[in-house]
């Protein structure tokens, strides 16, 4: 089957910044470094500085980032940590890489975030100290519930780690994500807001100490080099995908109003069926990274649409604790009954700044004609 409107492409937003991005990677291979330096220490300094906060440390992926972020706040064997199950399997895998266990916490039905009393009841349990941190997902470009979440992180002294991979440039009341929590880990994975032209990832914090643990353990725990004061690995930027990413993130704003502006449009055509549209809360400035619809019928529309050369994506179908090898992570959280839920009914419709105003048009028709079949 031609895809004549993909669910998303990376490809196009190349095309978009191509003659910028080439000259880039023209510098950088002329540098003749090729492993961290300038272009390295620039993006950090841009990123942070873009986000909010003091200090970025440039790594290999995402969750390396999340990993990283939470072995220098001390997570490790025998920990406990509070995420989700309705996320990517890396923030649970980043979360298992440290040796902790993930207990796994239901969401919000609307927003798809972190359940906020359903945290405080899991994090009320007793784990005879082990409890360390808290890792809540921006899931989608919409903020999770930052100033509750944060609250019960203080009154335990808990560990706040926002996983922003799909949050860049979000915010609530004007506060962005990633400055909420101690630390925050961010991908570049090509297909996010901020994309680069492979995998790439960072760690974000105001803290001096946190960020100067992230730049050992990033590269074999050295202090000095070729000495390892602390157990790392290697996990450093590519000064390419900084460069690229440099390019990228002057745009991103104004991209992330494009795909506001799509949104606004999908959710006004489509409104008008039975169809659900993302709810947005009060005070928040959504990212779109995904535009995710819900229907008892998902199956179906998805085969319909796909029917008329218009992509979908599924983000996530099987939720983490359901997944082969991740099986029993539930622990005493309590029931996941809304993770359980959305699963079998979201459904993420075309997303990215290039997409043209026409197709979005197209795709809300095409679903508002199905819906009254």
């Amino acid at each position: 089957m031609v895809v004549d409107i993909p669910q998303t492409d990376p490809y196009a937003n190349y095309c978009a910044h191509k003659a910028a991005i080439d000259g880039a990677i023209t510098r950088v291979l002329d540098s003749g470094r090729y492993i961290m330096g300038d272009e390295v220490l620039s993006f950090e300094k841009e990123f942070a500085e873009y986000v909010g906060v003091n200090y970025a440390a440039g790594v290999a992926s995402g969750t390396d980032a999340l990993e990283l972020a939470l072995r220098a706040c001390g997570v490790g064997d025998d920990s406990i940590v509070f995420t989700v199950s309705h996320t990517a399997v890396a923030t649970v895998a980043a979360i298992e890489r440290t040796g902790a266990e993930a207990i796994l916490i239901d969401i919000d039905p609307d927003t798809y975030n972190m359940d906020a009393n359903c945290l405080e009841t899991a994090v009320s349990k007793s784990y005879n100290g082990r409890a360390i941190a808290i890792v809540p997902v921006h899931i989608y470009g919409h903020p999770a519930d930052m100033e509750s979440i944060r609250k019960i992180a203080d009154n335990n002294e808990l560990i706040v780690i926002e996983d922003c991979a799909q949050a860049h440039g979000a915010s609530k009341d004007e506060r962005g994500a990633g400055t909420w929590g101690h630390m925050s880990a961010f991908s570049f994975y090509p297909t996010k807001n901020l994309g680069a032209l492979g995998d790439a990832g960072a760690v974000l914090t105001n803290d001096i100490d946190l960020v100067e643990k992230v730049y050992s353990l990033r590269e074999y725990g050295w202090t000095d080099r070729y000495v390892s004061d602390i157990p790392g690995i290697n996990s450093r930027m590519d000064p390419l995908q900084a460069a690229i990413l440099r390019v990228k993130l002057a745009s991103l704003d104004a991209e992330n109003k494009q795909r506001r502006f799509h949104a606004e449009r999908y959710s006004k055509i489509i409104d008008k069926s039975s169809v659900n549209v993302p709810y947005v809360q009060k005070g928040v400035q959504h990212v779109y990274h995904q535009y995710v619809i819900q229907t008892a019928k998902r199956d179906e529309l998805r085969e319909h649409l796909l029917g008329l050369g218009i992509g979908t994506g599924i983000h996530y179908p099987v939720p983490v604790h359901k997944q082969p090898a991740y099986k029993g992570r539930v622990g005493t959280s309590g029931s996941l009954i809304h993770t359980e839920s959305v699963a079998d009914r979201i459904l993420s419709l075309p997303m990215y700044p290039e997409l043209l105003s026409t197709e979005v048009d197209i795709v809300a028709e095409h679903i508002v004609n199905w819906a009254y079949l």
